[in-house]
C-alpha cells in the first residue's frame, strides 16, 4: 500500500496544482448568489466524470489481463510527460492552453446556475487531455497494485479526493467563513490571474520532465 501511495502521489500533486480548475472554482465562489452551491456543483461534475472514467477504464484494464501492466503505466506516464511539456512550450510561446475553456466561459462563471456549473465541470474533464491522462495513469497504477475490486475502488476514490482537495478547501473556507473568504477570494483570484501563465509553465515543465523520465526509463528498463 505504501508503494501505491508513493506511485500515486506525483499524479495527485500534478492534478491538484493545475491552476485552471482552481481559477474556475474561485470565480464561482465570488458569485453573489448560491456561490457555494455552484462551486460544489462544478466539483461534483468533475467528480462524476472521474468516476465514470474509473468505472469504464477500470473494467478495461482488468479485462486486459494478458498484457504487462507496467507497460501500460509507463506508456501513459510517457504520454503524460509529453502532454505537459507541450503545454509548457505553448504557454511559453503565449499560445492558448488547448484544455482551457473559451474566455467567455470564464467571464460568465459567476452567472451560471448550479445545474450549468455541474455541466461545465463534467464537460471540462471530458475535453481536458491532461486530466484524462492523469486519471488513466492513476487507474493503471491502482490496477497494477492488484488490490482487488473493493480496495482498488477505495484507492481510486482517495485519489479523486486528494486531487480535488484544493477545490474542496476553497469551498469549505467560503462555507465556514463567508465574510473573511470574500476578501481572500478577491486577492487570490487576482493573484492567480496575474501569475497563471508562470504557474502553468512551471508546473507543466516540472511534471512533464518527471513523468517523461519515469515513463521512458520504465519502458527501457
Amino acid at each position: 500500500m505504501e508503494s501505491l501511495i508513493l506511485s500515486l502521489l506525483p499524479l495527485v500533486i500534478g492534478t491538484a496544482v493545475l491552476p485552471l480548475p482552481i481559477i474556475m472554482v474561485t470565480l464561482l465562489l465570488k458569485s453573489p448568489k448560491q456561490s457555494v452551491l455552484k462551486a460544489g456543483a462544478f466539483v461534483g461534475g468533475m467528480t462524476t466524470t472521474r468516476l465514470l472514467q474509473g468505472l469504464l477504464f477500470g473494467f478495461v484494464f482488468v479485462a486486459d489481463g494478458d498484457s504487462e501492466p507496467g507497460v501500460i503505466v509507463f506508456t501513459l506516464l510517457t504520454v503524460l510527460g509529453i502532454v505537459f511539456l507541450i503545454t509548457a512550450y505553448k504557454k511559453w510561446l503565449r499560445e492558448e492552453d488547448p484544455d482551457a475553456p473559451p474566455p467567455k466561459w470564464l467571464a460568465k462563471m459567476d452567472e451560471l446556475t448550479p445545474l450549468k456549473a455541474f455541466g461545465i465541470g463534467f464537460a471540462f474533464l471530458l475535453i481536458a487531455v491532461k486530466f484524462w491522462v492523469l486519471t488513466l495513469s492513476a487507474i493503471a497504477i491502482i490496477d497494477e497494485a492488484r488490490l482487488g475490486p473493493s480496495a482498488g475502488a477505495i484507492a481510486f476514490l482517495v485519489f479523486i479526493l486528494l486531487a480535488q482537495l484544493p477545490l474542496l478547501l476553497l469551498i469549505l473556507v467560503k462555507l465556514i467563513l463567508p465574510k473573511q473568504a470574500t476578501r481572500f477570494l478577491e486577492t487570490f483570484s487576482d493573484w492567480l490571474n496575474r501569475h497563471n501563465r508562470v504557474i502553468l509553465i512551471a508546473v507543466s515543465l516540472i511534471f512533464g520532465l518527471y513523468f517523461l523520465a519515469k515513463g521512458v526509463m520504465g519502458l527501457l528498463g
